[in-house]
């Protein structure tokens, strides 16, 4: 069972398995519970982005207008998390809903074996919302596992065009510099494919080709354009020099401010082309659009006034820029303290096509819909995290979070001190054993780690740490 404050009904987890059941039958179709056509969805979901890193965050690295536009004509949260401080763990929980950590695969942190993946049948976003009459499409990063387990096409998108790999060189579109084994360079359904070009610019025409294809199909769209930028390897749209000469992408020692500025401004761009194609395509009005990453930022990013990086516990390496508009049902310009988590979105989206009671399965994420619209407050949250690198543990309860890495305990009062300076393990004793006893009664219902888990190495790039 789950913590009593995200407890679920058998009611709802057999609703939840029906629709899934659903999406194996051939021409099964489903109309919105509601009269009103069900709304595009567009999640954007950038790579490695860091909290302050565009602009309505107080970016100073480059100007983002067209993802700070997202903001304006929406709402922008302040206090949304990324379900892992690294890559794989957190697109597995925005897949299912679900704590990364209830599966085998959510414990590889980031994955890096083939010896791991998805399980068949896993009821997951995009199927059910194909269920529900959707397009699902998925532009861009994959990293769930690769052949024999289940890829995109297997999961409930039926369309893909991308890397299965966790990064890849952005002109050569291989993972390593030079082919690599398994499912590496670009994809195109399940064929590789030979388009050339810089892979920002790539993955944004192709989705632009979705939302004119799903205009033109009459179809709601669910699409999923999980941009590598702004990831390694550090090349800009005018870098494909740079791209010959590699033999390690990663290459620790290259990169430049310069370089991170070119792939944020590309990633901006590409953002504007998006939203124009929505505009030009009718669509602009009956669309959800969601802008995120995926966890904190890396070595040249900007997450102030938070501290920690990707690969951390502390706040810059899970909390992350959020921004949702919904023309019509979402005021403009808005803020919210709400605290979000990446499997929130599952049940939420299923709520805004319609589904009853969000599509309930038993997910752990909540419906963030009717704080979104204002129809209800801010919804109390507990949160918990995991990482096996540094043997991290963090617990977000209200505004007080508890923060343990290896030996050190730390308790933080992020209302007043969001930067995790003031260390309040001393004085509130009462609290921090409340939290430490949620997390352990959390803990006793996830996976163990394994002596096999892969863990993230974060220490060559520590930034400012406590």
């Amino acid at each position: 069972m789950r913590p009593s404050d995200e407890g679920i009904s058998r009611r709802q987890w057999l609703g939840g398995a029906a629709a899934l059941a659903a999406t194996a039958m051939p021409g099964w179709n489903v109309v919105a519970a509601t009269d009103r056509r069900p709304p595009n969805i567009i999640f954007i979901m950038a790579d490695d982005l860091g909290y302050a890193d565009i602009g309505c965050y107080g970016g100073r690295i480059v100007p983002t207008p067209h993802i700070d536009a997202i903001a304006a004509g929406g709402v922008r949260l302040t206090q949304a998390y990324a379900n892992s401080c690294v890559c794989s763990p957190t697109r597995l929980a925005l897949l299912t809903g679900r704590y990364q950590y209830r599966l085998p695969l959510g414990l590889e942190e980031p994955l890096t074996r083939a010896q791991v993946g998805l399980p068949s049948g896993i009821a997951s976003l995009p199927g059910l919302l194909a269920a529900r009459g959707y397009r699902t499409t998925l532009v861009g990063k994959w990293h769930l596992g690769e052949a024999p387990f289940p890829g995109p096409l297997e999961t409930g998108y039926q369309h893909f065009y991308g890397i299965k790999k966790g990064g890849a060189d952005y002109f050569t579109h291989l993972a390593y510099g030079t082919p690599a084994k398994g499912e590496d360079g670009l994809f195109d359904g399940d064929v590789r494919s030979g388009d050339a070009g810089y892979l920002t610019d790539l993955l944004t025409d192709r989705a632009v080709a979705e939302v004119q294809a799903a205009a033109t199909a009459g179809q709601p769209l669910f699409l999923s354009l999980h941009y590598t930028a702004p990831h390694w390897p550090w090349e800009g749209p005018e870098d494909e020099a740079v791209a010959r000469t590699l033999t390690d992408i990663r290459h620790h020692d290259g990169g430049s401010l310069a370089t991170y500025a070119a792939m944020l401004d590309s990633l901006d761009r590409g953002v504007g082309r998006v939203m124009d194609a929505l505009r030009q395509a009718g669509l602009a009005d009956d669309s959800i659009v969601i802008f995120t990453s995926d966890n904190g930022g890396e070595r040249f990013s900007d997450v102030w006034p938070l501290i920690g990086m990707k690969g951390e516990l502390l706040e810059g390496g899970i909390r992350v820029p959020c921004l949702v508009s919904w023309p019509g049902r979402i005021k403009a310009a808005g803020t919210s303290r709400q605290v979000a988590a990446s499997m929130d979105w599952l049940p939420t989206l299923l709520a805004a096509a319609g589904a009853p009671d969000g599509g309930a399965g038993e997910w752990d994420g909540i419906d963030l819909l009717p704080v979104l619209t204002a129809a209800e407050p801010d919804i109390p949250r507990t949160l918990f995290w995991r990482h096996k690198q540094g043997e991290q543990v963090a617990v977000r309860h209200g505004d007080w979070k508890y923060l343990r890495r290896g030996t050190r305990e730390a308790l933080f009062d992020l209302s007043a001190d969001e930067r995790e300076r003031a260390d309040r393990l001393a004085v509130e004793s009462a609290i921090t054993a409340d939290l430490k006893k949620r997390f352990h009664e959390w803990n006793g219902t996830m996976l163990p780690y394994t002596e096999t888990t892969y863990s993230y190495d974060a220490g060559a790039y520590a930034m400012d740490r406590p």
